[in-house]
């Protein structure tokens, strides 16, 4: 997960992929960790039995496709830079258009449309926005570097 060059890390919108739960595969380890216990009881091996007494566990081949799906969806994540994120991700077309860099160049980006489900989900982000804007996205790049290293991840926002 580690590049020489953590500027290549910061999206277009901002954010710092590193900090980024899908790109510290979060959701491909909670998948596996599951996947791990399950096989380790033997529960897949009786799950017809188990659903005798939960009868929602009928439904654990479903269930094991979903988990196959989220991992194939979101267990590798390159970057946003790297063709990571959505392939359609309106706030890279933008800031593809306009020339930019990152959304911090724009002077809409503090009432721009295409940020809005950013700014919900990511308190940091206009934060974020305005460190680069005003130190760089190489200082902003290192800084979340080092938060990353010890630990951080945009999860936390959400406790």
């Amino acid at each position: 997960m580690a590049t020489a060059d953590p500027t290549s890390l910061v999206g277009c919108c901002g954010l710092y992929c590193n900090a980024c739960g899908i790109r510290q595969e979060k959701i491909k380890i909670a998948v596996n960790n599951l996947r791990d216990i399950i096989a380790h009881y033997g529960f897949d091996k009786m799950m017809p039995e188990l659903a005798k007494w939960e009868p929602s566990l009928k439904h654990y081949n479903e269930f094991d496709q979903v988990m196959n799906g989220l991992v194939k969806l979101f267990g590798d994540c390159p970057g946003c830079l790297q063709g990571g994120g959505d392939p359609s991700c309106k706030v890279r077309e933008c800031v593809k258009k306009k020339g930019f860099r990152t959304c911090a160049e724009c002077d809409m980006a503090a009432t721009c449309e295409p940020l809005t489900p950013y700014r919900k989900g990511y308190k940091g982000l206009t934060p974020a926005l305005q460190n680069i804007k005003q130190s760089g996205i190489g200082r902003y790049a290192r800084e979340m570097q080092k938060k990353v290293g010890k630990g951080y991840s945009y999860l936390e926002e959400s406790k």
